[in-house]
């Protein structure tokens, strides 16, 4: 799908960091944004800074920036968000199901019963109400795509962030079966899975300030010598990195985005190893049969 002037672009978590810079790079390219978050204070923020920093680009396309707070855990929520964005721009393009939060780090049998139920109505249960509200305006209009943040974590093992990995997993199946759907009722219409690696956001320090009771967090990183927060090794991205990789993805046509040269060889590792067991056990079969 080409992302060209006069679309509409949805995008959940969007006041600040993937979220925020996906509605950048809509807006630059003359898009209707609508942000979605669920911190009304931060959201209106970034959408009065939005429109102020492309007004150029947008009053060129005749296009527009709403904000309506949502929590993308509550399906009412997100239906309401999807309202909203016909009721105000008449259509909808691209929708991106971007919400996340993070646990802490630690070993699976140490994750509390919250921290499990809040990433799983989050980044899972999030994504899955933002398709339902939003695919049939799509499939009726025959044109449309999905991005669906999920990550890395969602291609390959991930220790000691065990209910984030699980979820993210989740959110790559979902986005593979989803866009066989969409494919199916309507061509033109598809998803992605986005699969980010590291990426330089406030991503924990907003996950702690919004988890609910019960639910635990990783404490913040020290910020380095450049400002930026590391939590752990590998290569960092910027958002807006992540953002251009996204949209060229979308109009690849790609169902996962990948974005990050170090997340290439663990995805291929275990992509072999899967290989391996379903070779190992039809040889097994084979033997019996014989």
């Amino acid at each position: 799908m080409k992302i060209e002037s006069g679309q509409v672009a949805v995008v959940t978590g969007g006041a600040s960091g993937i979220g925020y810079a996906l509605a950048e790079a809509f807006a630059s390219r003359g898009l209707s944004v609508v942000l979605a978050d669920v911190r009304p204070e931060p959201l209106g923020r970034a959408a009065e800074t939005l429109a102020e920093t492309h007004a150029k680009a947008l009053a060129a396309a005749g296009a527009g920036v709403a904000a309506v707070t949502t929590d993308v855990s509550d399906p009412d929520a997100v239906q309401a968000l999807a309202d909203t964005t016909v009721e105000r721009f008449g259509r909808v393009d691209v929708v991106c199901n971007n919400a996340g939060v993070v646990g802490r780090q630690a070993p699976m049998w140490e994750q509390t019963p919250q921290t499990w139920r809040w990433l799983i109505d989050v980044l899972l249960l999030g994504v899955a109400n933002g398709v339902r509200s939003f695919a049939p305006s799509m499939i009726a209009q025959g044109q449309g795509h999905f991005l669906n943040t999920a990550s890395a974590a969602g291609l390959m093992r991930l220790p000691l962030l065990g209910p984030y990995s699980t979820v993210k997993h989740a959110v790559v199946g979902l986005t593979e079966t989803l866009d066989a759907e969409l494919r199916a009722y309507a061509p033109a219409v598809g998803a992605s899975a986005l699969c980010p690696g590291l990426v330089d956001t406030p991503l924990v320090e907003t996950s702690a300030a919004i988890r609910p009771d019960g639910a635990e967090t990783s404490e913040p990183a020290a910020p380095g010598e450049d400002g930026s927060r590391k939590p752990i090794p590998g290569e960092v991205l910027t958002a807006a990195e992540v953002a251009e990789i996204s949209i060229a993805g979308i109009e690849a046509g790609r169902v996962r985005i990948l974005t990050h040269t170090d997340s290439f060889r663990p995805a291929r590792a275990r992509l072999a190893a899967v290989l391996a067991d379903v070779d190992q056990a039809a040889a097994s079969r084979d033997g019996s049969a014989g």
